[in-house]
């Protein structure tokens, strides 16, 4: 039977206006699932790997992460993310959670920004990464006042940064109905247990019980690209994983990644990553640091 996408329920921390969590183990979640909270999430991962997808948005990370996702933004759990010395933070609330119309202060300008653009999903890298990494991990020996103002000298460094990419620039929209999120998670699993066969789309329609040509227009409506277009960014990202983190030949990565024809494997990776499959792997090899492979 298939995971229903849901709405996260989500609880302030005993004595707090927000949820701090910290996880210091490894996490292997294969069936993380496809939901949405009210909550802008902040999600802090040292020295971790994964998987990235987040609206419309599909990718992978190297090294950690600092990632910002919107209010009602549908994203999966992240998976394989924690190694080694790995530890993840994550930080919950709620736009107004210091009170109604704070964000109208004129010292919360770059704040309110930060929160509109975070409804498209954003990371952060390079100072910006290092700097709230390491806050994050100061939060948890601090008194509940002296992390809320730490908590808001966070959200001001985010605010007034630019390093950062928007990871649904394309605009797409993503605004889901509590019935479109239901079948786009149906989606969504079915392609997360069965990339590697042939997938079709009269498969898919069946699924989701609606005609082929209602399936179409709903997934591009709902996601801004078609399904093919999809299955082949889901493909891709599986592959640059394995390119970069395994030494198995190229060509195997082509067939385990879905596809059965390598000059198709070539063509759809580069036009997505820009790069050949070879080029991608020499790179990684370089960016990624040895031992958190």
């Amino acid at each position: 039977m298939q995971k229903r996408a849901f709405i996260e329920r989500i609880e302030p921390s005993f004595g707090s206006s927000y949820t701090l969590k910290k996880f210091d183990s490894v996490i292997n979640d294969k069936k993380a699932m496809w939901h949405y909270h009210e909550e802008i999430e902040l999600v802090y991962i040292r020295d971790g790997s994964g998987t990235r997808h987040i609206g419309n948005h599909i990718s992978n990370y190297y090294n950690g992460e600092l990632i910002m996702i919107g209010s009602n933004l549908p994203h999966l759990g992240f998976a394989d993310r924690l190694q080694g010395s790995g530890v993840e933070f994550v930080l919950q609330f709620r736009e107004d959670f210091l009170g109604e119309n704070i964000l109208t202060r004129p010292e919360f300008i770059a704040i309110k920004r930060l929160f509109d653009i975070a409804k498209n999903g954003l990371s952060f890298i390079g100072n910006t990464r290092t700097e709230v990494g390491e806050r994050f991990e100061s939060l948890f020996y601090m008194s509940n006042f002296e992390k809320l103002i730490e908590v808001l000298k966070i959200l001001n460094i985010l605010g007034t940064s630019r390093d950062y990419e928007i990871l649904n620039a394309g605009g797409a929209s993503l605004m889901y109905t509590v019935q479109g999120a239901d079948r786009l998670d149906e989606v969504f699993n079915f392609v997360s247990e069965k990339f590697q066969d042939p997938i079709t789309v009269d498969e898919l329609a069946s699924i989701t019980a609606m005609t082929v040509p209602s399936f179409c227009r709903f997934f591009k409506k709902q996601t801004g690209k078609t399904f093919i277009e999809f299955l082949n960014e889901y493909r891709i990202s599986h592959a640059c994983k394995l390119l970069a983190e395994t030494s198995t030949p190229i060509t195997d990565i082509c067939y385990d990644s879905g596809f059965n024809n390598f000059s198709h494997f070539n063509k759809y990776f580069k036009r997505i990553t820009s790069k050949s499959p070879s080029m991608y792997r020499k790179e990684m090899s370089l960016t990624i640091i040895p031992g958190n492979q």
